[in-house]
């Protein structure tokens, strides 16, 4: 049994790393964030301690290193994108794994300097990539990496997961502090694709707004042109017609990959592999970290061949 720290036990995807650590059989010893309305730690691990301050966090993560019995052998990151790089530096300065939400960090400096203080330290930085581990998805990387190796397919991305007001008002509305709809809501995608099509040549934003944004990737195996958006007016009137505020799909040469189940186990199933010492680290999710920081500091360009259905108009 390990012992975890958490940091952003209030956020909307702490209970799922709540209940992986629950699931892998270890141990939620301390947790963090700055609202106290986290009850959910209850359902989990009410023993657990828990503090409205990171300073005080920091000092009991010292205090439990020091002690020898007890400590945190790693430190689970749900909190604000900005702030992950510093939480980061957090866990492995009290000698802990890092276990991160997506994205890892905003800007691609910030994987280079984490590298070097991870030699440094001797802990390791994992990060959360979960559709690398959706049956779906695997299959669909099985079947082109045994398929002919000079074809380039077409793939269309849609994602639309409508939000409210609050969002703007919130850190995730903020571009500093979020990265803006293609990080918040995108990289993860971003990083499937790649893992499994090969590595960007070439990134193009046709559209880029507080509220959605849409381009074209050309990957080593596959011309990309997506579309992400949190605006419900965004979505197809036969989604709206079922009362949907989510929309999700991706087509490769017109033939639809369905992967709309199938998530509630997979941060599980990645805390398992970390646990074991298979964890996706920092390596891994460089290329999509690239991606997003070049969409967000992009103007928009013109390129009616390439753009999305959705982003024409």
């Amino acid at each position: 049994m390990h012992n975890f720290g958490l940091i952003g036990a209030a956020g909307y995807i702490a209970p799922r790393h709540m209940k992986a650590i629950k699931e892998t059989g270890n141990n939620l010893v301390a947790a963090l964030d700055l609202y106290d309305s986290v009850g959910i730690i209850d359902s989990y691990f009410p023993r657990a301690d828990f503090f409205t301050e990171p300073e005080r966090f920091d000092r009991h993560m010292d205090k439990l290193r020091r002690a020898g019995n007890g400590r945190i052998d790693y430190l689970s990151i749900c909190s604000p994108n900005y702030l992950h790089d510093a939480h980061i530096r957090m866990a492995l300065r009290n000698d802990a794994h890092a276990i991160c939400e997506k994205p890892l960090v905003l800007n691609p400096w910030n994987v280079e300097a984490l590298a070097q203080i991870e030699e440094e330290t001797g802990k390791k930085i994992y990060t959360i990539l979960q559709l690398r581990h959706h049956p779906a998805i695997m299959a669909l990387k099985e079947k082109i990496d045994n398929g002919p190796k000079d074809k380039t397919y077409d793939i269309d991305l849609t994602y639309i997961t409508s939000r409210g007001n609050w969002y703007y008002r919130s850190w995730k509305g903020n571009l500093e502090k979020s990265g803006g709809v293609a990080t918040n809501i995108g990289v993860h995608f971003f990083d499937m694709l790649t893992w499994i099509f090969g590595d960007s040549t070439e990134n193009i934003v046709h559209l880029s707004r507080p509220d959605r944004a849409s381009g074209f990737l050309q990957l080593k195996q596959a011309r990309v042109r997506w579309f992400l958006s949190i605006n419900a007016e965004t979505l197809p009137p036969e989604i709206k017609a079922k009362g949907q505020t989510t929309f999700r799909s991706i087509t490769v040469d017109g033939e639809e990959i369905e992967f709309s189940g199938g998530f509630t186990d997979l941060h599980t199933v990645s805390y398992q592999k970390i646990v074991e010492g298979k964890g996706y680290g920092l390596t891994d999710a460089r290329g999509s970290v690239d991606i997003v920081y070049s969409i967000r500091n992009q103007q928009e360009q013109e390129g009616d061949g390439k753009r999305h259905a959705l982003a024409k108009g």
